[in-house]
């Protein structure tokens, strides 16, 4: 698979706001300093699609993205980050939750976990929610560069414990900075998609 188009369509708040084209959506989701941006980046090869913030927790919109003419990649609030208030939180659980909630183009979430960090309370819940909602969900872990083979070997058994993954549930391993495995991984990501 490679992404040959990607362009920016829309940011949404409200349902009436997202396309309404009925194409296929695969959603991006993960705290808010999991690198969500720059994964977006990497898999369709541009620098500056989405703004990548030194700032977490800067996303707090439903951002859409046209790809190939044929599929949305939809990057999702990132939830977790310490410095908002509780209210700034209740807002993206509904922003979140009011799209996941009976969105009939939504085909797949990649949930998007750091590879360096053992998934906390608002990982499990996202796990949880996506699985709740019965939509495909596949992990993806982020920071890939920064570990060793051993040390990738402990981190997928740490995430597969903490969020009691069943067998047959894989976990994909990136780095957005090393790019390998770029056209697998989007295999992956578009499989029973479109």
């Amino acid at each position: 698979m490679e992404i040959k188009q990607a362009e920016f369509i829309i940011s949404a708040v409200k349902r009436e706001q997202y396309p309404k084209d009925q194409l296929p959506e695969i959603a991006f989701v993960g705290r808010s300093n999991v690198g969500k941006s720059s994964i977006i980046n990497a898999l369709t090869n541009r620098k500056k699609l989405v703004k990548v913030s030194g700032t977490p927790g800067k996303t707090r919109l439903i951002n859409f993205f046209l790809i190939n003419d044929n599929s949305y990649f939809v990057d999702l609030p990132g939830y977790g980050y310490a410095k908002i208030s509780k209210e700034q939180k209740k807002d993206w659980g509904k922003i979140i939750e009011t799209y996941l909630k009976n969105r009939n183009p939504l085909k797949k979430v990649v949930l998007l976990l750091d590879c360096r960090r053992i998934p906390n309370e608002d990982d499990i819940l996202m796990y949880n929610w996506i699985k709740h909602y019965g939509y495909n969900c596949m992990i993806i872990s982020t920071k890939s560069d920064k570990l060793n083979r051993s040390e990738l070997s402990k981190s997928e058994n740490t995430i597969r414990k903490t969020l009691k993954l069943q067998e047959n549930e894989k976990i994909s391993f990136y780095s957005s900075l090393k790019k390998a495995g770029t056209e697998e991984l989007l295999d992956k990501i578009f499989s029973e998609v479109i």
